[in-house]
């Protein structure tokens, strides 16, 4: 079995009193797609930016590409590419400019420079852009130079902090199927991302942190099925005495307020055999039904049932805001 590309062990990180990172243990395969999620203020952002060397590492072990973090930071930041959430790019550089620019200071050679800058303009479809600056491209062309950046020195693992934010669903459809290509060619991912239906479709594993700690950790699948069979979206006259009813029964594993008008409930059968045993019981106590949906378990229930919260993008800390204050 290979070593794992990147092992975390007991990570922990202060600023002053406040605990940011309490504990922290995960490991991430050669090749896979890894997501890391968390609601803001988690902790999320301050392990990444400990792991990219943003951060110095205060307690724990950290080994990225076979590299101790604490002893070889020269050596982990060889091995990685970074897209960072908010754009980086020179405004007044080309987009050949731009690749060979950071080659050189990698210290690529002359030979190896142009090759791949070649090879990494077709990969993300900028070969007519060649020329351009920076300040007129699009959105979604500058997000693609970053990744092509990011990809310019064959990096062993490529951290993606939001690669997608901010484009249309084709935009980031497309993304995704140059990111595919990339870790299919043997490129570790390690992504964050506000959107759950990428961390769900992209994924081969999952950590969700929350205050510090991560709370749970397995592949999509398995975090979904572990909420229950089915999950049943109930609005009634009077919720509280519903609630009551509804947590009665033994094939209901959870019930909990959806929105202002509804409860969410999740069930250990088939939701369509269990309904109609349910809505007898709320007959039987006298509550009236106004409303009711039946759903497998989504990334956006599995992250709400273990933080409590929905991902938002006000407030959070994207890792590039770190380098900003080094610099």
């Amino acid at each position: 079995m290979q070593d794992d590309v990147i092992r975390v062990e007991g990570l922990s990180h202060r600023f002053d009193d406040l605990v940011a990172v309490d504990g922290v243990s995960f490991r991430v395969r050669p090749g896979e797609v890894f997501s890391f999620l968390g609601p803001n203020g988690a902790g999320k952002s301050t392990v990444i930016n400990v792991l990219t060397t943003l951060l110095p590492l205060q307690e724990g072990e950290v080994v990225v590409a076979g590299h101790d973090l604490r002893t070889e930071p020269d050596r982990v930041r060889e091995a990685i590419g970074i897209v960072f959430q908010e754009v980086t790019l020179d405004r007044d550089m080309t987009v050949a400019e731009t690749l060979l620019f950071h080659g050189r200071l990698y210290g690529l050679l002359r030979g190896e420079l142009r090759e791949r800058t070649d090879e990494l303009v077709r990969l993300v479809e900028l070969e007519t852009k060649r020329d351009v600056l920076v300040k007129h491209l699009s959105g979604g062309m500058k997000r693609r130079l970053e990744i092509a950046r990011g990809l310019m020195t064959r990096p062993t693992v490529l951290f993606l902090d939001e690669p997608t934010i901010g484009l249309d669903p084709q935009t980031r459809a497309r993304m995704w199927d140059y990111l595919r290509g990339v870790n299919q060619d043997g490129t570790t991912i390690f992504l964050t991302t506000h959107y759950m239906d990428e961390a769900d479709q992209l994924s081969d594993r999952i950590a969700i942190i929350d205050r510090g700690r991560i709370i749970a950790e397995d592949t999509p699948l398995a975090l979904k099925n572990a909420l229950g069979q089915d999950l049943v979206y109930l609005e009634t006259a009077d919720n509280g005495r519903a609630r009551a009813v509804l947590e009665a029964d033994p094939a209901v594993t959870g019930v909990r307020e959806k929105g202002p008008a509804g409860l969410l409930v999740t069930v250990s059968e088939d939701g369509t055999r269990i309904v109609p045993r349910l809505l007898e019981s709320l007959r039987e106590g006298g509550i009236t039904l106004d409303g009711l949906n039946i759903k497998k378990p989504s990334m956006d229930d599995v992250f709400i049932h273990h933080t409590g919260r929905a991902l938002r993008d006000e407030g959070a800390e994207p890792f590039a805001a770190v380098m900003g204050r080094r610099r």
